[in-house]
């Protein structure tokens, strides 16, 4: 590594790659196509041209020279070269004295080839080349959020035939209705097997719109107001990318389903975290979602002028927390304040137990015209594997994620919507009644829960009872006291270390709580695990027999 102190040094030093012409701020007004641009961390600027590179001085700059050792793709050196700061401003400063306090730092990591460049050949031939062969193939905006724990545990339960206690799946099958409408959409109207309209099969969008107009005292459009789209995820997806820009924050709940923050990197938005908190319970009591709660001195402080949108989930994985009128109308408020759009996943909202209520934050007062709801067939007719889901909102909106749709999977597909708007008919007309799939389903699903509930407790564990959703989280704070040393990488969050305990000794999977937090947050809640309860009952009895010989195990 070399270091270039002054401007004469540098001009001349890189003579030996290509001219590069250096000047100051005054002569930059002589180049009709130099832009200004600021870095990325605002620690120096730079002036790109179209042809070449133009550096402006202040100061010092400095330039740092590293040679390669890998293979490149031509087959000496790994190639890179990193220009920083090289971000064209979105407004340009209006005085350009006050941009050149900075100190503008280029780094060059340049390989021998290069070197050996003549003198006079053109410095821009000489980059392109090099960015050309040195281009990676990941998009930066996949940088730290390739690794998903979810296949590592699903891979470890496979391995170890363990009971599968942690996706969130049925292992049973659909209503008889829902299979029957799937069947006809299969064998009725050929004209199924082709396109429908891109955003969403014509009588899904109408049942739709008439179904939750209802629920959430609108007027709904059914081709303005409601998009069909692939699963609730593929909601959330094409959400972040219409609204969330680069630069904006977005407010996550915590603990999270675990999309929300790698959605919000990807669209070029920052996560703001804030966190759901247990209140102390008696000794020997259980826990209840309804405890966790957020602080509202807290959540407003939260809320900046930067601040584009908050993520709600209600119910709540993996908690299972239902919020109450009173919460949500506490988020309602600041969002209304803050001019906040308010995305709200509500794909568990049939399932709630003990007498809840389910609330949809859209009905509150002044809130439609600011929020996005989304639904999932997936979840609402025990068919994940339709992958058929859905966004309620304003127009003014909507619109938005319609173009996100038209120039990405533009269509979904068509047997599938059928399915889903011939079940919603159905619903429609039993809808509160004990005939309900609505009503019934919900109330299979608390037996299940408590079930499960009954048996973890008889090997120490300590449930959060839920008070909707397909999951609950359950306390092993007494087993990190009795063996703290679980084997792991030494940063490994005890939770994750404990999950593959579990599945390798007790063949029970179940899912670490700590990937429902930001890295922060991790060590502090890293004494919970969650599980699924939506499960058939021979897999029930398959986990009371695996409970049943580690309760053996316990026995002095």
């Amino acid at each position: 590594m070399m270091r270039l102190e002054t401007q004469a040094e540098v001009c001349s030093s890189l003579k030996m790659w290509g001219h590069i012409p250096c000047g100051t701020a005054s002569s930059l007004k002589k180049s009709a196509n130099a832009h200004p641009t600021s870095s990325f961390l605002d620690s120096g600027i730079s002036f790109g041209f179209a042809a070449e590179v133009f550096l402006c001085f202040s100061g010092t700059l400095t330039l740092e020279l590293f040679v390669g050792t890998q293979k490149s793709f031509f087959g000496q050196s790994d190639l890179h070269i990193l220009l920083s700061p090289w971000r064209r401003s979105r407004r340009c400063p209006k005085a350009l004295g006050g941009m050149f306090r900075n100190v503008a730092a280029i780094s060059l990591h340049l390989i021998g080839p290069l070197q050996r460049k003549k003198a006079g050949t053109s410095l821009t031939r000489c980059l392109h080349q090099t960015l050309t062969m040195a281009t990676r193939l990941q998009a930066r905006r996949l940088d730290g959020i390739d690794h998903n724990p979810w296949v590592e545990c699903t891979k470890m339960a496979s391995e170890y035939d363990a009971v599968n206690l942690g996706q969130g799946f049925p292992d049973f099958p659909p209503p008889d209705f829902a299979l029957q409408a799937f069947q006809l959409a299969l064998s009725s109207d050929f004209m199924l097997n082709q396109y429908t309209k891109a955003f969403g099969y014509p009588p899904l969008t109408k049942i739709l719109a008439s179904f939750f107009g209802k629920l959430l005292g609108q007027e709904i459009d059914p081709l303005k107001n409601v998009l069909v789209t692939v699963g609730a995820y593929g909601a959330l997806f094409t959400a972040f990318q219409a609204l969330v820009d680069e630069g904006d924050e977005v407010i996550i709940i915590e603990p999270f389903f675990d999309c929300y923050e790698p959605m919000t990197l990807m669209a070029g938005g920052h996560p703001v975290f804030v966190t759901l908190k247990p209140s102390p319970t008696q000794d020997g009591e259980l826990d209840s979602a309804s405890n966790w709660q957020l602080d509202p001195t807290e959540l407003a402080s939260k809320f900046t002028s930067r601040t584009k949108a908050l993520i709600l989930n209600t119910p709540n994985n993996p908690v299972g927390k239902v919020f109450s009128k009173a919460e949500l109308e506490l988020v309602a408020n600041l969002c209304q304040q803050h001019d906040v759009i308010c995305i709200t996943d509500e794909v568990y909202q049939w399932l709630v137990y003990d007498g809840y209520q389910h609330t949809s934050i859209a009905s509150l007062p002044g809130m439609w015209e600011r929020t996005l709801t989304i639904g999932s067939a997936g979840k609402s007719f025990s068919a994940t594997g339709w992958k058929v889901g859905w966004v309620l909102g304003p127009d003014s909106l909507v619109k938005h994620l319609r173009t996100v749709h038209q120039n990405s999977i533009y269509h979904c597909p068509t047997q599938g919507q059928a399915a889903v708007a011939q079940s919603f008919q159905h619903e429609q007309l039993h809808f509160g009644q004990p005939s309900s799939y609505f009503v019934q389903f919900p109330q299979a699903m608390q037996r299940c829960r408590d079930h499960m509930i009954r048996s973890l407790q008889s090997v120490g564990l300590k449930p959060v009872i839920p008070q909707g959703s397909y999951f609950f989280i359950a306390d092993i704070s007494d087993f990190k006291k009795k063996m703290p040393d679980l084997p792991g990488d030494k940063d490994e969050p005890y939770d994750r270390r404990f999950v593959k305990w579990m599945i390798k000794n007790k063949g029970l999977a179940a899912i670490p709580t700590s990937i429902f937090y930001s890295r922060p947050h991790q060590k502090h809640f890293d004494h919970y695990i969650r599980f699924c309860f939506v499960k058939d009952e021979s897999t029930l009895q398959a986990m009371d027999e695996k409970l049943q010989k580690w309760k053996e195990e316990l026995r002095p």
